[in-house]
């Protein structure tokens, strides 16, 4: 369905002159309770009109409705630049960005099945335990007392802490806040109780007891002003009560460093890690505890609670199986209710968000989704359409930036941004229904009409890199060979472990790879693709050599920065209980630098200037071969168009991916590996990246790429295919050869997806 011109007012979300980010007047009239995917090339506007404006806006109208005490205590959200922005309902935003949580926060808590089961135990279980929170290792009643409830305890090694070849004058205790000289060392070296200059091995039973667990009384300690009387508590004693009581959670940056470096943290002894006290876990159904319920992977928890047939308990138990399937339906089966949230990937987390949000009765409400799709198989890529098609059916609008061809093919309503990214992106080019898009002559509507096939011919092989034996998590003894000199795609379902395989095992046998993954870059207002790719110590010198001056004065980090606005370009003002107003800086208009550093120049061009060049502009400028280089990267991977001052926190997913892989380019002989590098890319970029993967390989590289894309499985030379399933129903190698190969493999989803995508298209598949 497309938005009819004739619809009332009420029923469209309404945007008018649109300017964030790169937006140029944008014009939209969105509509109400279907689903509207927004598509265009990486970095042409999508999130800027999306979680930038709508997302934005619906959320700071939403904290207006609370009273003052509340809002102060909310997220302050700037209002977007927009001239009209009307008719939003509630905004829910499902991003990738992981769930994080501490260590009681699990895949059961997140979906709150974990409270189901606490129910039936409570009802059902023998003997019982109590109230349902008896079951809750969140709470007192349930929890495990020895490790209160995480299912782990860390401990002080003594091992590490103590080198008991060394005497207190001489750091025995290796630990910065014991160090020789600080006010803890002296409670122990300038007590008078021990010989400072005796080597701890040397120490008596009793004053080794006396040095680690001592306490009770009173120690003389030289001050400043002089003798102070301080509580003596041993060092031991000390170390847990200061570090270790409240967790290592509690702990941050350097400190949790230094801390993990002398403890061993291990299973709890008590609970054997199952974060439960005795009563809870004695307490069985069909001899099973709840703890043994959470172990299990979600597909095979479900046949246990079918069979719960008490009529006491069988709704409670269905309500259970609901949700669980749920979750299995997003392609998560392979997950255990008792795996921690900080363990998921961004993918699994967006999709865990989703299932939370489709038991909810709310109607009427508006769903963003951050590219849905990534981390999927597209097997699983159908299941999420279907996921986001029944949250419309429910009465809500949908909103979802994507760039995969089977959610955009859903769509009710689509809207192409472009023509191209960053300043040549920010218009609207299409907008309508996926068979106008077709034929409208877009990047987007391109791709929709030419879906690649099989590359056909293949790269022979130089030699083998060789997994032996690799038996991490659910991998089963594997032993493959990766070809060298060739593209090689590891393909397989969610959880079937091809991560494990490549990233962590095959790294680990083989450590000189060089690996491209998902983790985050650093994106504060202060971090530009010139600092990233660290070219502006080079640039500064350049205008320092040129002026005579100090290269520092050509950096708004230091002594260049202007002194109104501290280097940030921008100023933003807290009006306390309103909404903070960012404005540009007046004193420097948003250039950063102060007047000294701009009254010098490099071939005609401030330095403010030559941040305000595109890297296809700077190439061109520069003469030095090492900037040229790192710029000529940064072309490589299509981001010719961003400017060498932008901030990382402008850029889009896709954008910060590719920032990164050129960032880790080198010269040949490298093995390279990649975790799903088309995150976040359009289809036209992925070719483009394609096209970067075949530089590297005829430059005499190895290219192992962990993938989902079907069009970068047709272009490898060679597929390693994991499954068939996920967790423990997974880690086999299924297939080992050339894409076309794979297509014969009955087991492989892969393979049957491949086939499937190969005859949508019109190619010649054998299957």
């Amino acid at each position: 369905m497309t938005a009819d011109v004739g619809a009332r007012t009420s029923d469209l979300i309404v945007l008018g002159g649109a300017r964030q980010n790169n937006l140029k007047g944008v014009d939209l009239r969105i509509p109400k309770h279907r689903l509207t995917v927004f598509t265009g090339v990486s970095g042409s506007g999508k999130s800027s009109v999306v979680f930038g404006t709508i997302a934005v806006e619906s959320q700071r109208q939403l904290n207006e409705t609370f009273p003052w005490f509340i809002r102060n205590r909310l997220p302050r959200y700037e209002r977007p630049d927009a001239r009209i922005i009307e008719n939003l309902s509630t905004a829910v935003v499902i991003d990738q960005r992981p769930v994080g949580g501490n260590a009681r926060s699990t895949v059961g808590t997140m979906t709150e099945i974990n409270p189901i089961l606490r129910v039936l135990f409570s009802r059902h279980g023998r003997p019982g335990a109590g109230h349902s929170h008896a079951y809750s290792f969140n709470d007192p009643r349930g929890m495990c007392e020895e490790c209160q409830g995480l299912g782990t305890t860390v401990r002080l090694d003594l091992g590490r802490l103590l080198d008991e070849d060394k005497s207190l004058n001489e750091g025995a205790i290796g630990f910065p806040a014991f160090a020789p000289g600080t006010f803890l060392w002296q409670l122990y070296a300038e007590s008078g109780l021990f010989d400072p200059d005796l080597p701890i091995r040397e120490f008596s039973e009793a004053d080794r007891e006396l040095l680690l667990y001592g306490s009770g009384f009173t120690v003389d300690r030289a001050g400043r002003n002089g003798v102070y009387k301080n509580a003596y508590e041993g060092i031991a004693l000390r170390f847990d009560r200061r570090y270790l009581k409240d967790g290592l959670d509690a702990l941050k940056g350097k400190e949790r460093a230094a801390v993990e470096r002398v403890v061993v943290k291990g299973p709890c002894p008590v609970c054997g890690g199952a974060r439960l006290n005795q009563a809870a876990l004695a307490s069985r159904i069909d001899g099973d505890n709840i703890a043994d319920y959470a172990a299990l992977e979600i597909s095979e928890l479900i046949p246990r609670l079918t069979r719960i047939d008490a009529p006491t308990v069988k709704p409670v138990a269905e309500a259970a199986v609901a949700a669980l399937r749920d979750v299995e339906a997003v392609g998560l089966g392979y997950l255990s209710l008792a795996r921690e949230t900080s363990t998921l990937s961004g993918g699994e987390a967006q999709r865990l968000k989703v299932v939370r949000h489709l038991r909810s009765s709310l109607t009427d409400l508006t769903y963003i989704f951050d590219e849905p799709s990534v981390g999927l198989h597209p097997r699983d890529v159908r299941r999420m359409s279907d996921l986001l098609r029944a949250l419309r059916d429910k009465g809500n609008t949908v909103l979802v930036v994507e760039h995969d061809r089977t959610v955009i093919e859903g769509a009710d309503h689509v809207i192409d941004m472009g023509p191209g990214a960053g300043t040549d992106g920010g218009e609207v080019i299409y907008e309508g229904s996926v068979e106008g898009l077709r034929r409208s002559g877009t990047p987007t509507g391109r791709s929709l009409l030419t879906v690649p096939g099989l590359k056909g011919t293949y790269r022979t092989p130089t030699g083998t890199l060789p997994i032996r034996d690799a038996d991490l998590h659910n991998l089963r003894n594997i032993s493959v060979g990766v070809p060298t000199g060739v593209l090689t795609c590891v393909t397989g379902v969610a959880g079937s472990g091809k991560s494990t395989l490549i990233s962590r095992v095959f790294t680990a046998q083989h450590p000189q790879a060089v690996v491209v993954d998902q983790s985050a870059i650093g994106v504060s207002t202060r971090s530009t693709p010139a600092t990233y790719l660290d070219i502006m110590d080079a640039v500064r010198r350049l205008f320092a050599r040129a002026s005579g001056t100090d290269p520092g004065l050509f950096s708004f980090n230091s002594a260049g920065a202007c002194p109104e606005c501290q280097g940030r370009g921008c100023i933003e003002t807290d009006l306390a209980f309103l909404d903070p107003v960012t404005t540009v800086c007046e004193r420097c208009a948003g250039l950063r630098y102060n007047d000294e550093a701009l009254r010098h120049a490099f071939h005609g061009r401030t330095i403010a200037g030559v941040l305000a060049m595109t890297a296809d502009e700077a190439h061109g400028f520069f003469d030095d071969a090492r900037i040229r280089a790192r710029l000529s990267l940064l072309r490589e991977v299509g981001l010719g168009y961003l400017t060498l001052g932008q901030p990382l926190s402008t850029l889009s997913g896709g954008e910060r991916q590719r920032l990164k892989l050129a960032h880790r380019l080198r010269e040949t002989g490298v093995v390279y590996v990649f975790d799903e590098p088309t995150t976040g890319l359009h289809m036209a970029d992925t070719r483009r990246l394609l096209g970067l993967f075949d530089r590297l390989v005829d430059g005499g590289n190895t290219v192992i790429v962990i993938e989902h894309d079907l069009d970068v499985v047709k272009y490898a030379d060679w597929v390693i295919d994991l499954g068939p399933e996920a967790g423990r129903h997974g880690g086999r190698v299924l297939y080992e050869g050339t894409p076309d190969g794979l297509l014969t493999v009955e087991e492989s989803h892969t393979g049957r997806c491949l086939a499937d995508d190969l005859r949508r298209a019109g190619h010649a598949t054998s299957r």
